[in-house]
């Protein structure tokens, strides 16, 4: 849990909870803070006083915000930094996370990740289009631990998966050389979408690439 100051008040954010997190320290750091209002259940507040462009940015999210509410603010911020004039090509973007297995904090990286708000409709076309590729795999997270994996390549249409599958799924995937498409429900918690963002890259994908465009649907 963060706590930050600001004029006499306290306000405290929860973090995302992981199991593990490859990075565990990042040096050269800015933070912002997306927080969770317990009063007003759709009400969320960006504090990025003092971000710096040319450092690493360290974006903590309350983990009870839904993605709905959270992406538009970090869409926003990744804008802000690619559009500085003084921005440093080295540095990047991260999430900050609890890692539980450390006890401590950890980080999953999303500099290059490209957010997408679509409908069911053009998500379903979306998921469409990938399963004419040969070698593509989509996979839908929804709300209630509810996982789809479209794959043309593992011959699996449509199959409801659980979260306990689903680094299974990824190794297959990753024998075939494949492409993977990321789709989130737009209200999906921040804490569900870390900890499936933790999965995917805890697995270590030898072949397989996790597309950097991920698609946000109602």
């Amino acid at each position: 849990m963060f706590f930050l100051f600001s004029c006499g008040n306290e306000k405290a954010l929860l973090l995302p909870e992981i199991s593990h997190s490859e990075i565990s320290e990042i040096q050269d750091v800015s933070h912002a803070y997306l927080f969770y209002d317990e009063t007003q259940k759709d009400s969320v507040e960006l504090n990025r006083k003092n971000l710096i462009s040319t450092t690493n940015w360290l974006i903590n999210v309350d983990k009870r915000l839904t993605l709905k509410q959270a992406i538009p603010h970090i869409k926003y911020l990744q804008d802000k930094k690619n559009n500085s004039s003084h921005k440093n090509k080295e540095a990047k973007n991260y999430f900050t996370c609890n890692d539980i297995s450390r006890k401590n904090l950890g980080f999953i990286e999303f500099t290059d990740v490209i957010y997408n708000n679509e409908s069911l409709d053009d998500y379903s076309g979306e998921l469409s289009n990938v399963q004419d590729e040969s070698n593509s795999t989509a996979i839908g997270f929804e709300t209630n631990n509810k996982i789809t994996i479209a794959s043309k390549s593992l011959k699996t249409f449509i199959t409801e998966i659980t979260k306990d599958s689903l680094s299974f799924y990824l190794k297959k995937t990753d024998k075939i050389n494949g492409m993977i498409l990321l789709n989130f429900n737009e209200d999906l918690s921040f804490q569900n979408y870390i900890e499936y963002k933790s999965i995917i890259k805890n697995v270590n994908l030898k072949q397989s690439k996790v597309l950097d465009k991920e698609f946000i649907f109602n």
